[in-house]
């Protein structure tokens, strides 16, 4: 299983609130209502498939409206099942109440009275419903469920997974509308992917519910502005998680395609799975198309504006003025407010942040090349190692090749506690080369042996490693422990003479 850990693009100008007001709803709303609801979902399921049963059987038995909407939609899904049930000499059934109803005492003026008990009680069922009442049903839906659909869960892990999306593209596109637009732009995602489901199955009765229709939304407007944001995913494999960076313009499309072709499959074959893949796509087509809107109209300047004019107050006044400059398509005047800001305030991450996005829009790459030396460094003494690691990669493709020897080893580290054994040990062998008569190189090396002996099954090349710690001048005996039993690790097991039966 893959799924979403984060992207680079995670930290907003303040606090997603909306955000996570929606998730503390959900949460809430989830707590409150999920044992009720499943209970409720059981009596009211049971009433209608009585009610199907007994209609097949008996289709003159006079019906409410509701009912009538239910057995339509049923034989509309399922009339192979329907026409199965309508023989009058089956053999198997359903449940005692069905084998009742095909016992021979068993009249048409009961089944009027059946049919009105079951009418009265599904009545009942829906009346406390709240799957009926504010969940999305196709067949017979209320207005006020296209908004109160999204903030209802059928589960656990369906409220984990939809949550934790939200979070991954709703706080970006949060710090980008504003707290009005963003909420609107929310709520409207969610209406209309839930009538893209309903044109699609009209005579489903089944409850759909979820926030997934609203974030596939937000997925397809994330899409949209920004389509080079790398999005980190996870590969579950066992117990083991494989990290690795993707576009979004790669994944987010791929996305699309698997829902879509599960969504034409389901619609072909006329029923509904057990996921609203066509909320998904029309979730995500509006979404696309709205974030389009919001650019092109002006709406989405205005509301950065208006977040800039609240928080800017925190900015520094260089800070202010290169970004004004940027606005004006300055970029001389931004980098120049930018060296000055950074020559009095070396350690300012978002000076030096701000800089490196006016050089890639210079296409400055030796001022990239510098600038990403300093950002790992400070991003590795704020703790910031998941953003370090980035913006070394970037430093490696623009050609840098050395980094000072303390961030160069946390990195190493962070590399090997995220189990990437491959990179942790071509950057511990490039650490080593750089500094060969420091304590570092030496350290380095060692490292790389070990990874090579625990989980890349690579003894020749650990030998190298040990050796070569082992052979270096600068002092190391509180290594040599280490050294020597890494090397031992290293031998090869004694090869067993084959022996012969005779």
């Amino acid at each position: 299983m893959i799924v979403p850990i984060g992207h680079e693009n995670l930290r907003g100008r303040r606090w997603p609130w909306v955000t996570t007001a929606i998730i503390v709803l959900c949460a809430g709303i989830f707590l409150a209502t999920n044992s009720s609801m499943q209970r409720q979902m059981v009596q009211t399921s049971q009433a209608e498939l009585h009610i199907v049963l007994l209609s097949a059987l008996y289709p003159d038995a006079p019906m409410t409206p509701a009912a009538s909407d239910i057995v339509r939609a049923f034989q509309f899904e399922h009339l192979d099942i329907y026409t199965r049930m309508e023989s009058s000499d089956r053999s198997e059934f359903i449940d005692a109440w069905d084998k009742n109803i095909h016992s021979p005492g068993f009249s048409a003026s009961d089944a009027n009275t059946q049919m009105n008990a079951l009418c009265t009680q599904l009545a009942q069922a829906e009346a406390g419903s709240i799957a009926w009442n504010y969940a999305f049903h196709a067949v017979d839906p209320f207005a006020r469920s296209y908004v109160t659909a999204t903030f209802l869960h059928g589960g656990w892990l369906h409220l984990i997974f939809n949550m934790w999306f939200l979070w991954i593209a709703g706080t970006i596109l949060e710090d980008l509308w504003g707290r009005i637009i963003y909420p609107i732009f929310y709520l409207a995602a969610g209406a209309l992917a839930w009538a893209v489901h309903g044109a699609v199955f009209p005579h489903s009765f089944m409850p759909a519910l979820g926030a997934s229709g609203a974030i596939a939304g937000l997925m397809g407007a994330f899409l949209v502005r920004f389509p080079t944001t790398r999005i980190r995913l996870g590969w579950v494999l066992w117990v083991k998680i494989i990290k690795f960076d993707v576009p979004a313009y790669v994944i987010l499309p791929i996305w699309l395609l698997m829902n879509l072709s599960s969504g034409v499959l389901a619609r072909f074959v006329g029923v509904e799975a057990g996921i609203a893949y066509w909320a998904h796509i029309g979730g995500f087509a509006f979404g696309a198309l709205g974030a389009y809107l919001l650019r092109t109209t002006g709406l989405e300047q205005s509301a950065d504006q208006a977040i800039e004019a609240k928080v800017s107050w925190t900015a520094d006044p260089l800070i202010i003025r290169a970004n004004n400059s940027l606005a004006e398509n300055n970029l001389a005047g931004a980098i120049a407010c930018l060296h000055q800001l950074v020559q009095e305030q070396p350690d300012s991450l978002d000076g030096w942040d701000l800089l490196f996005k006016v050089q890639e829009r210079r296409r400055d790459h030796a001022g990239q090349k510098e600038t990403l030396a300093v950002l790992c460094r400070l991003r590795v003494m704020a703790g910031e190692l998941e953003a370090a690691a980035a913006d070394y990669e970037m430093y490696k493709n623009l050609g840098g090749d050395k980094l000072p020897r303390g961030v160069w080893l946390e990195l190493c580290r962070y590399l090997e506690r995220e189990q990437r054994w491959e990179l942790a040990v071509e950057e511990y062998e490039k650490l080593a080369h750089a500094f060969p008569s420091e304590r570092a190189g030496v350290s380095a090396l060692v490292s790389a042996g070990r990874i090579c002996v625990a989980h890349l099954s690579g003894p020749e090349r650990a030998e190298k490693f040990f050796k070569g710690a082992e052979m270096s001048p600068v002092p190391h005996s509180d290594l040599d422990a280490a050294i020597q039993e890494g090397l031992q690790k290293c031998i090869p097991a004694p090869v067993q003479p084959v022996r012969y039966l005779r």
